[in-house]
């Protein structure tokens, strides 16, 4: 099939990979959010699994906020808490002596639906406690609200506590690698025996951007365009969507590509289209509407 793009492709909304984002992990064949983490030093790095959106803004000034609530095995669940603890915690004087661990990374710069900048936060809690909030709205609402104030702590911000938590969007952007401290490292080290063979060399991440059909209004189309160089032939790529990620393997282990999309895609309707010649691969997703 031919490529899709409006007749000026430069009148696009166009959403470009951050400076010194990584949003890419390892892929599972499903086609839910999954979370990876690796074991470096004495910290991990991991990518988180997204969990909600949330939208608020700044004060006074109101200027557009995304909070990206996300979980992640890595970072350790607070302590045991009952609804009726919590309740407890929420009407006493002093609701600060429960502490819940969460990482929050720093903030980047994303496009709303209406073409309009905006900025976004990523907050990785325990993906035991997300689970948990998200079972009851009482915890859920706690749990915003300690994101917020972790974000106000950090970045010397003020939010608005007239949130609300988007429907049809988990997260806004592109999924970062985050670190997290364990514990130390002992004193006295096992020295293992290192080995000798060459490792293969890892797959590069290609670059790409997204671009979005029609410029403004409702988005009907996503367009992703990946650059392969090297690439001689579509046989040696490996392309699954999901319904809002998307998995690119250029075998043998050139290029790797595993983002999440802002969108939810209908994954029967897309199409892709490989040119030899320029070496791009165009990969065209309806999106389905809220």
């Amino acid at each position: 099939m031919g490529k899709m793009q409006s007749e000026n492709p430069r009148d696009s909304r166009v959403i470009r990979p951050q400076p010194g984002q990584s949003p890419f992990g390892t892929h599972t064949h499903t086609h839910t959010h999954t979370h990876t983490h690796t074991h470096i030093n004495n910290s991990y790095v991991f990518v988180e699994s997204v969990g909600l959106c949330v939208k608020t803004f700044t004060l006074p000034d109101k200027q557009k906020v995304f909070v990206n609530i996300c979980q992640s095995a890595a970072v350790p669940p607070p302590p045991p808490l009952s609804r009726e603890a919590l309740v407890e915690l929420l009407e006493s004087e002093d609701p600060t002596g429960y502490r819940v661990p969460m990482s929050i990374g720093e903030a980047h710069t994303e496009v709303d639906n209406n073409s309009q900048g905006c900025t976004a936060y990523d907050v990785v809690i325990s993906e035991e406690f997300f689970q948990k909030c998200q079972k009851d709205p009482l915890f859920q609402q706690f749990l915003i609200a300690v994101s917020l104030e972790g974000l106000e702590n950090k970045y010397n911000l003020e939010l608005s506590r007239d949130w609300k938590v988007l429907k049809n969007r988990k997260f806004l952007g592109s999924v970062n690698e985050q670190n997290i401290r364990t514990k130390s490292k002992p004193v006295i080290q096992e020295i293992e025996p290192k080995d000798t063979r060459t490792a293969p060399e890892p797959a590069k991440r290609p670059e790409f951007c997204l671009l979005v059909e029609p410029p403004v209004g409702d988005p009907e189309f996503l367009i992703a365009e990946i650059q392969l160089p090297g690439v001689a032939s579509s046989l040696s790529l490996v392309l699954d969507l999901g319904e809002d990620r998307l998995v690119l393997n250029a075998r043998p282990s050139l290029f790797h590509l595993d983002c999440f999309i802002p969108f939810f895609i209908d994954q029967e309707g897309s199409v892709a289209q490989y040119n030899t010649n320029t070496q791009i691969l165009t990969v065209t997703m309806p999106v389905v509407s809220s």
